[in-house]
């Protein structure tokens, strides 16, 4: 592989605001892989965020880019999944498997997308120094006779357009939108763009706890919803506290610790059995992205309800780490269900690909 520009990039990344800046292009914040996508003839590799290669993981992408991308391109992307008209991240974690044939089947089972959003080179030009409406109008052309799984991704400099988005996308599982500087060269691994996202809350069961790698305090809080039969679900975590703050927490949890009540008495009981663990995502699981991190966790008797923030949930999960709002002692643990929860409006996820 010879391209003006090579492997590894880092990508082009975001900062946060809180509304939609005017005067800049706007595109959905599709929830799946970054991926850069580099082809020179048959010879494709699919960088990611942290700059290893997952090429391995999507032969079906690498299929695509042949038949789909110009012969010489490096393309900034996003990989997903969709299932049932909906993106699906759950089932991107699921390619992140050592096994060839375990990869080939769900290739084949549940097949990837690329949606392309940026052009870093094209041909023997590197276009990275170029103004992004100048990349902008550059990917259109390339990808003017491209069809799926290949997709270029909808954008528009109308804000009015992007607010309607920004309600809207959320239906099919993008979880906000991205604003790009229309004169901003490309610059890797810089904050220069910006996220928007939906801030909720969401007042949760703390049902145990992990203790943080550096050991003594706490790494994160398990949270958990009851649903209409009374089951406690866990749906995530909430984390990324000061190491004070983690110090407070010891002492804060310590009078709802459990011990060896916990395998009877928990409602996460049956949890602590290893043989729970195989082919779920559950608190003491496998990381599938590090397979030495520690997933133990302790449990706590489900007394104590904390409202976390919240932008966006992968089915009954919360797809991101919660930050921590506040404990609610005036809160009943029973309570806390998926009923509060606000439900994004349905949206044909077919309609945020074409164009």
């Amino acid at each position: 592989m010879l391209l003006p520009v090579m492997p590894p990039v880092a990508p082009m990344l975001a900062k946060s605001a809180k509304k939609i800046p005017a005067g800049m292009h706007y595109e959905g914040k599709w929830d799946g892989f970054r991926a850069i996508i580099y082809r020179d003839g048959d010879e494709v590799e699919i960088g990611s965020r942290n700059e290893k290669p997952m090429t391995r993981y999507f032969p079906e992408v690498v299929q695509a880019v042949r038949e789909h991308l110009p012969p010489r391109c490096v393309v900034d992307g996003e990989i997903v999944i969709v299932t049932d008209d909906h993106l699906d991240f759950e089932r991107l974690l699921d390619r992140i498997h050592p096994a060839k044939s375990r990869v080939d089947e769900l290739a084949e089972r549940t097949p990837a997308s690329f949606v392309a959003f940026d052009l870093l080179a094209l041909g023997d030009v590197n276009l990275m120094a170029d103004p992004f409406e100048k990349r902008r109008a550059a990917l259109v052309d390339a990808m003017a006779d491209a069809g799926p799984p290949v997709h270029l991704v909808q954008a528009t400099t109308d804000l009015t357009v992007a607010e309607q988005w920004f309600d809207q996308f959320e239906g099919a599982g993008l979880d906000g939108l991205i604003a790009k500087g229309l004169r901003d060269p490309y610059q890797p691994g810089q904050r220069t763009q910006v996220k928007i996202k939906h801030d909720r809350t969401a007042d949760c069961v703390v049902a145990g706890f992990r203790w943080h790698k550096s050991g003594g305090v706490v790494g994160s809080l398990l949270l958990g919803l009851y649903d209409d039969e009374g089951t406690l679900h866990f749906i995530g975590v909430s984390a990324s506290f000061p190491m004070k703050r983690r110090a407070e927490l010891v002492e804060e949890l310590a009078p709802f610790r459990m011990g060896d009540e916990v395998f009877t008495e928990h409602p996460w009981a049956e949890w602590a059995r290893a043989e729970a663990h195989e082919g779920k995502r559950l608190p003491g699981g496998q990381s599938r992205w590090n397979a030495g991190k520690d997933m133990s966790w302790e449990p706590l008797r489900p007394e104590l309800v904390v409202e976390v923030a919240y932008d966006h949930m992968q089915g009954t999960r919360l797809r991101h780490t919660a930050p921590f709002r506040r404990w609610r002692p005036d809160r009943d643990p029973r309570t806390c269900t998926y009923e509060q929860l606000e439900e994004p409006v349905s949206y044909d996820i077919a309609s945020v690909l074409s164009l």
